[in-house]
């Protein structure tokens, strides 16, 4: 099941072991590649919207993105439920 919000999913790749093989690098010995999948890092999450809680899949660059708005004092996309964040104070710049 993909993000919610961006769709990120499952990618296929492939691993392979950074071996050059026996003899200085003969082909005949290779390390071999093998087929793989990537899988997004989702968190389950309790979000409100319209006064209403639901449970929604998130991928943890999202999550990491409503905190940083939420701080920021920028309407994040989603409202997480049990977020506390203060937001950030407008500090002088100092010269």
């Amino acid at each position: 099941m993909p993000c919610f919000y961006c769709g990120k999913g499952v990618l296929f790749g492939r691993s392979h072991t950074h071996h050059r093989g026996v003899a200085g690098g003969r082909w005949k010995k290779r390390a071999p590649k093998t087929q793989r999948i990537f899988e997004p890092n989702l968190q389950k999450v309790n979000v409100v919207e319209n006064g209403e809680m639901f449970k929604i899949k998130l991928c943890t660059k999202c999550i990491k993105r409503i905190k940083k708005d939420t701080r920021d004092g920028i309407k994040p996309f989603v409202k997480l439920a049990n977020l506390n964040i203060p937001a950030k104070e407008q500090t002088p710049s100092e010269e």
